[in-house]
C-alpha cells in the first residue's frame, strides 16, 4: 500500500505532538491508518515500533531535563510488560478491535482537550492501585498496539502521584517498555507485520519527537495542533463506530 503526502505529514504531526507530553502517539498513529484503510494486523504492528522510536526520544528529552523518578515507574511496569506480551499473542476479532480501539480513541480526545492540571501538594504511590492499573493498562496496550500513556497520564495527574513533567518522563518509559513487551508477543504469535515503508514512518516518527520532546520540555504551546489532531481522531473513531 502507498500513501500520499498527507499521511506522511499527518505521521509526522502526531509525533511532534504526542512526544511533547512524553508519549508515543500510538493511538495517533492507529487513527490516521483507520483512515487510510490500514489492516489491524498492519496497524498494531507498525503502531507499536513507531512507539518505541518516539517514546524513547521523549523519554530522553525528559531524563536529561531531571524530571524522571524511577521509584514511580516501577509498580506500574511490573506487571504492565508481561500483560502487554500476553494481549499481543491474542487474536482479536477485526469488529471487536474496532470498537475497542475507537473507545481507546475517544478516550485520547478527553486527554488532548481537557489538560488536567496538577493542584495541591504531591501524594504518596499506592502500590496495590498501581500494580492494578498496570497490568490492566498493559494487556489494553499489547491487545490493542498502544503504549497505555494516554490512561497512565490522567491517572498520575488526578491522583496527585506526579507532577506534569514528572508525568511525561514516567508516561514515555511506560510506553516504551509496554510497546516493546507488545512487540514480542506479537514476533512470537502471528508475526511482526508492519505497513510497507515502515522505514520511512520511524524516520517521520523521529523527526516529530526530536522536535517535540524538546519544545515540551521548554513548555512550548500545541495548542493549535492539539485541535487539529483531535479532528483527525474523532474522524477516525466515527469511522471505526460506523464503518
Amino acid at each position: 500500500m502507498e500513501f500520499g503526502i498527507i499521511f506522511y505529514v499527518m505521521i509526522f504531526l502526531t509525533a511532534m505532538l504526542y512526544s511533547s507530553v512524553g508519549h508515543g502517539g500510538a493511538s495517533g498513529y492507529l487513527a490516521i491508518m483507520a483512515l487510510f484503510a490500514v489492516t489491524p494486523e498492519n496497524m498494531r504492528a507498525s503502531a507499536l515500533i513507531l512507539n518505541l522510536f518516539v517514546a524513547g526520544i521523549a523519554f530522553y528529552a525528559y531524563f536529561k531535563g531531571g524530571y524522571f523518578r524511577a521509584k514511580l515507574l516501577l509498580p506500574f511496569v511490573v506487571l504492565s510488560i508481561p500483560f502487554s506480551f500476553l494481549g499481543a499473542r491474542l487474536e482479536i476479532n477485526p469488529s471487536v478491535y474496532k470498537i475497542i480501539l475507537g473507545i481507546f480513541l475517544l478516550i485520547a480526545i478527553g486527554r488532548m482537550l481537557f489538560t488536567a492540571k496538577h493542584q495541591g501538594e504531591l501524594k504518596p504511590l499506592n502500590i496495590p492501585s498501581a500494580l492494578a492499573i498496570g497490568a490492566v493498562l498493559g494487556f489494553f496496550s499489547g491487545l490493542i498496539g498502544i503504549g497505555g500513556g494516554i490512561i497512565l497520564s490522567p491517572v498520575l495527574l488526578l491522583l496527585h502521584w506526579a507532577n506534569m513533567k514528572e508525568t511525561a518522563a514516567v508516561s514515555a518509559a511506560f510506553i516504551l517498555l509496554n510497546s516493546a513487551g507488545g512487540i514480542l508477543g506479537l514476533a512470537t504469535s502471528e508475526g511482526l507485520q508492519p505497513v510497507n515503508g515502515i522505514s520511512i514512518l520511524i524516520a517521520l516518527g523521529i523527526g516529530g519527537s526530536l522536535v517535540g520532546s524538546y519544545f515540551g520540555r521548554e513548555k512550548f504551546s500545541t495548542i493549535k495542533l492539539t485541535y487539529v489532531l483531535a479532528t483527525v481522531l474523532l474522524f477516525a473513531s466515527i469511522k471505526l463506530f460506523y464503518f
